[in-house]
């Protein structure tokens, strides 16, 4: 397992490698959510980064580390849609080619936008470990260089800056709530938060429908469990075996919270209506996690990272008429 203080120091390298590249988001006060639960609660608007999603931080420090013979390749990739749309970005600004694996349950909206960029798109089985193992494949077969979502250091330390980014806005948190899917998000940001602060509290959410990592964290192993539809899609799916992210959110997460559908489509509605914002279900999820935990954080400073707003119309639509 990569050490957490040699990934707080890649993290601070990736913060300056890609700095020019993306969107330094900013931080909001909840008066809302803060008066729902009794604390203190902030925002980390990730949902309005380039692309729709934290995961341009990592995509972008994957591609900017690579060297020329690398670049000239090209890339392969696996995801359910904002990783994708992610390495798209990344690949376009070196002008590397790039496939993209998704499972077949990906989001229709976001696998469009793939295609409409000009990105080579195969769906691969129902489950993004599927995808991820047809996206090796390829890449091994096509001596590319292939890039996991969240299975990879570099990866996870260009997540990391958004850890990085917070703990300069809010130096004094309590807790801090994110999403949990493979553990990219959660193990860069939460390895450059213990570091710098390492009282805070470092919350998971998961769907209940889809909480494979949550799970493994609990039987103290990592589990191969099948997983549902769920709202927040951009943390679904199983975790590829020994993913290095298993041990790092065993390490740095002190607690998870399982959110059910209709808690994730309340909190979408809900806040949309309050923050006049878009968010995706993930991000939703996570507001929807603080929100069952009632007044457990009253007179507490809290953030929220809401990770993404790339959803669908449809989905949208649907949420708000409910």
């Amino acid at each position: 397992m990569l050490p957490v203080p040699q990934l707080s120091t890649a993290i601070d390298q990736a913060d300056a490698r890609i700095g020019e590249y993306i969107r330094r988001t900013p931080v909001e006060h909840s008066p809302w959510l803060s008066e729902a639960t009794g604390g203190e609660v902030y925002l980390k608007l990730e949902n309005h980064q380039l692309t729709g999603s934290f995961k341009l931080r990592g995509a972008l420090n994957r591609v900017l580390s690579s060297d020329e013979a690398t670049r000239g390749r090209g890339f392969v990739a696996a995801s359910t849609g904002n990783h994708g749309l992610a390495m798209t970005h990344a690949a376009g600004l070196i002008g590397a080619e790039l496939t993209v694996f998704v499972p077949t349950t990906a989001e229709a909206a976001k696998v469009e936008l793939l295609r409409k960029a000009g990105v080579e798109v195969h769906a691969v089985g129902e489950d993004c470990t599927e995808a991820e193992a047809a996206a090796r494949a390829f890449s091994d077969e096509q001596e590319r260089t292939y890039v996991s979502p969240y299975n990879d250091p570099v990866v996870i330390a260009g997540q990391g800056t958004l850890g990085a980014e917070l703990a300069r806005q809010l130096p004094d948190l309590d807790a801090v709530f994110i999403a949990l899917g493979g553990g990219g998000l959660m193990a860069g940001a939460a390895a450059y938060l213990k570091t710098a602060q390492p009282l805070i509290e470092i919350v998971g959410c998961s769907p209940v429908n889809s909480a494979v990592m949550a799970r493994s964290l609990e039987a103290g192993q990592l589990l191969d469990l099948p997983s549902q539809p769920t709202l927040s899609d951009g943390t679904a799916g199983g975790v590829e075996a020994g993913s290095i992210t298993f041990e790092l959110c065993q390490e740095l997460v002190d607690r998870c919270v399982l959110v059910q559908e209709s808690a994730i489509a309340d909190a979408l509605k809900a806040f949309t209506g309050r923050h006049h914002s878009l968010i995706e279900g993930a991000a939703a999820m996570v507001v929807a996690g603080l929100w069952t935990e009632g007044s457990r954080y009253a007179d507490k400073r809290v953030a929220l990272v809401l990770c993404g707003a790339n959803i669908s119309p449809s989905t949208l639509s649907g949420i708000l008429a409910a």
